[in-house]
């Protein structure tokens, strides 16, 4: 049965539903022809670590006919004992027992195991993260000593196994860890979410319904969580063989393919399932011992077909099994189409909790050979790895010269490419390699093979502009926002006019908008921008009770990722200021500003600060790393051009002042960093900088710089708090040039400041500051709140269609084309625009 993904009637999804008792544990157990084993499992629960007040004890007798019911009754009056009324089997004696259940917790103990003392305290305490819906038990023999089950795999052709089994329990399981399944043996669920997804199969009758839950629960984005200290014992352990009498092969058999249907992504399903119903019948074959070459027809001697041919029932459990499942299609179709339509997690997410899926199961030769031959002509090895497919976006150029925006795709890319298969792609050009993930570019419709090849796509900037197929897709997307690009553009649009400002400030939030939408996951760089970005997603109807019902941290949909630095410390290789640049020499102190010359920057204060400090500090040099943007879609802006005319009318150009013309390639900037005495970052008071995470004051962190920046945004409080430099007021020349020469000149402050960037800096070491998104990508998800292609009704539909664009917003869009690849990028496009309305004309 499967309640509310389909199936039989009468189980576990049916019914308005007792009322549910908080905190109370309901155990069952089912009951054919075992009553004294019945009788001793009810009585262990004596010696359970459990108030009595909320522990409920549930017997389903599945019409025993021996009298056993009653006796249950009589020695364990306590219990509550329900007659099934017919043999329903362990799926359905399970779903009749939770149908009669109050507890808020719901358990299943095998009649002929026993509870360790603390098997539902530990079971108990785990459920305290919302995230598990389950939880599976250690289960080891009646003496404690071997193992039953530690943990559950999976073939790719659908039967659950235990790899573990009957090896000494020495202490090597004894670590939580999420899996597929738990055995139906000794195992819990929220009552709540039994009988939302509809309980047990009772079309499974026995063997793999608790693989089936346990996936199903899985892939609607429940953990599975196997608690080590939740520990039961199973009396009548003997080693299950994975071919056993003809009963059992018959209903491990179909029930491996019941579940394959069920559960497989269409993709999957289509690769593995004809595969599998041909390895059905080989196996069948091949455990009978029959000879295939004898079961050719026999003929008489005038070529009529006489007679039978006789073999052992065991040789027809493959097509009987097929027969089975061609029976229960109709009903296993609809049960899909609902469960698909509401899963989570990718068949590759979980393909992990498989362990071994390429995993014949069968020794026989030439049935190992058929399976070997379908594993490597249908690519199965491959498809089944646990890695993921990843690709990384950006809209920044990948060459020797790196802006942020790039240089954090390329971190990302590299933090991510060790647990899977990772593609980095620019959408604005490419000319770097790395020997660990690929890199290229892709524009237009040449990104319709990266994505979709991708299992997870992290992205920044106009990625869903340049590919909107993804707002309708199931693929699994991150926002890398952690520049808030409408916020910037109220500076760095000054110089396009009022109407160019205001259409770029336009187009931009509604990127933001329908990345914000549309996401899974979102990144920012602090908790202040973690706030702001808050605010917009409830803007957007995300920050919904499907979401908060999940994890009230909203953890789930938004993680803090700040920009981050090496891992390694840098090293130099050259000198790249002083004695190499004209007018600095070896012992000048050298003022760097670490990152290029923007609208919102003020490096203005900063110039007219060095011309105060000079007078008393001849030594002095500022030096700005960086003019010219290495993405030539973006121009310089206006400040650039003051900063030049202001030093060049102070008469500090060459002597005080100096500017590299060019932007200092990536691989190269330790060579000026540590040349450097003092990182500094100044900007103006506005809304921007509130919300801003300077990224260019990480390499000042990573080079051991004492830091002068200007106070108001996220660093200004970093600085304050933890000592690593000085933080002054916007625009306000005295306290600048008081603070440069402090961290310049006195030798104590700025020792002390050194010491406390050294320690202060490895916290944002790229290995901890993209800790949430790798631990996201090892687990990718949609996100609770999103509605799937297929699925009837929802929060928001996925797929909704564009209206024809109007000029204003061609004019924006042209805007955005001219940001992320300038001239060429509008030039291709607009190419593009008029080849699509020739061929519809």
């Amino acid at each position: 049965m499967s309640g509310a993904t389909g199936g039989a009637t009468g189980g576990a999804g049916h019914g308005a539903g007792p009322v549910v008792r908080p905190g109370v544990v309901s155990v069952v157990l089912v009951n054919y022809r075992g009553a004294d084993d019945t009788i001793t499992a009810l009585r262990a629960f004596e010696q359970v670590d459990w108030p009595a007040d909320r522990l409920e004890l549930v017997v389903v007798d599945n019409d025993s006919g021996d009298g056993g019911a009653d006796r249950i009754r009589v020695a364990v009056p306590h219990a509550r004992v329900v007659d099934a009324g017919s043999n329903t089997g362990f799926a359905g004696g399970c779903n009749l027992g939770v149908a009669h259940s109050t507890g808020e917790y719901v358990a299943f103990l095998n009649n002929d195991a026993r509870p360790d003392a603390g098997w539902v305290r530990a079971a108990v305490e785990a459920f305290e993260d919302p995230t598990v819906g389950a939880v599976a038990s250690k289960v080891l023999d009646w003496e404690g000593r071997l193992v039953d089950y530690v943990d559950g795999s999976l073939t790719w052709f659908g039967m659950g196994y235990k790899r573990e089994v009957e090896r000494p329990d020495a202490g090597q399981w004894d670590t939580p860890k999420d899996v597929l399944f738990g055995t139906g043996a000794a195992m819990f669920v929220r009552a709540d979410l039994y009988r939302e997804v509809g309980g047990f199969d009772e079309r499974f009758f026995m063997f793999y319904e608790d693989v089936d839950l346990g996936w199903r629960l899985n892939l609607l984005g429940h953990r599975v969580r196997y608690v080590p200290g939740s520990v039961a014992y199973h009396r009548h352990h003997v080693t299950m063989k994975k071919f056993g009498d003809y009963r059992e092969s018959y209903l491990l058999e179909r029930n491996a393919l019941l579940s394959m249907v069920k559960n497989y992504e269409d993709g999957t399903l289509a690769r593995t399932l004809p595969a599998a119903m041909l390895l059905a019948v080989r196996r069948a074959v091949a455990r009978s011992g029959v000879d295939a070459t004898a079961l050719d027809l026999q003929r008489s001697p005038g070529g009529d077909d006489v007679g039978t041919i006789e073999v052992p029932k065991t040789a027809l459990t493959g097509p009987w099994a097929l027969e089975y499942l061609a029976e229960q299609l109709p009903g296993l179709l609809e049960t899909r189409r609902d469960l698909q339509a509401r899963r989570r997690r990718s068949d590759r997410d979980l393909f992990p909790l498989f362990r071994e899926a390429i995993e014949p199961a069968y020794g026989e030769p030439a049935y190992v050979g058929t399976h070997d031959l379908l594993v490597e002509a249908l690519g199965l090895d491959e498809h089944f790895r646990s890695r993921h497919r990843v690709l990384v976006v950006t809209g920044e150029p990948l060459g020797e010269r790196l802006a942020g925006p790039a240089i954090r795709a390329w971190e990302i890319a590299k933090a991510l490419a060790p647990e899977h298969d990772v593609r980095l792609v620019t959408t604005a050009g490419a000319r770097r390699s790395s020997p660990d993930f690929a890199v290229s570019y892709a524009g237009g419709t040449g990104l319709r093979e990266p994505t979709d090849w991708a299992d997870v796509i992290v992205f920044q900037g106009f990625l869903l502009e340049h590919a909107p197929w993804l707002a309708g897709s199931s693929k699994v997307l991150v926002a890398d926002v952690y520049d808030p690009m409408h916020l910037e553009q109220l500076e760095q649009a000054r110089d396009l006019g009022a109407e160019g400002r205001l259409d770029a400030v336009t187009t931009t939030t509604r990127v933001l908008n329908e990345q914000l939408r549309r996401a899974d996951f979102l990144l920012c760089a602090s908790d202040k921008q973690r706030d702001f970005w808050l605010g917009q997603l409830a803007g957007q109807g995300r920050v919904s009770p499907a979401v908060y019902d999940e994890d009230a941290t909203l953890d789930n949909l938004l993680a803090v990722v700040p920009f981050g630095i090496e891992d390694a410390p840098p090293v130099q290789r050259r000198h790249g200021i002083k004695g190499s640049v004209p007018g600095i020499g070896p012992d000048d102190k050298v003022v760097l500003w670490g990152g290029g010359v923007y609208n919102w920057f003020d490096p203005l204060t900063l110039v007219r600060a060095v011309n105060r400090l000079k007078d008393d500090h001849p030594d002095v040099r500022l030096f700005f790393l960086g003019m010219k943007h290495p993405n030539p879609g973006v121009p310089r802006m206006r400040v650039a051009w003051e900063t030049r005319e202001l030093a060049e009318s102070l008469g500090l150009v060459g002597t005080h002042v100096f500017f590299n013309e060019d932007w200092v390639p990536y691989d190269e900037r330790a060579d000026y960093l540590l040349d450097a005495d003092v990182g500094v970052s100044t900007h103006f008071h506005h809304v921007e900088t509130a919300f801003s995470f300077r990224t260019r004051i990480l390499d000042y962190l990573w080079a051991g710089l004492p830091v002068v920046a200007t106070d108001g945004d996220t660093f200004g409080g970093l600085i304050r708090e933890h000592g690593l430099g000085r933080a002054v007021p916007a625009e306000d020349v005295d306290a600048l040039a008081g603070a440069l020469a402090e961290m310049l000149y006195d030798e104590g402050a700025a020792d002390a400041a050194r010491a406390a960037v050294r320690a202060f800096a490895p916290r944002f070491a790229w290995s901890r500051t993209l800790a949430p998104l790798v631990a996201f990508c090892r687990f990718p998800r949609r996100a609770a709140d999103l509605a799937v292609p297929g699925e009837p009704e929802g929060p928001r539909r996925a797929v909704r269609r564009r209206p024809r664009p109007t000029v204003r917003q061609d004019v924006e869009l042209a805007l955005g084309y001219l940001r992320a690849g300038g001239v060429q990028e509008v030039a291709r496009r607009a190419s593009g625009r008029v080849t699509r309305v020739l061929r519809r004309g």
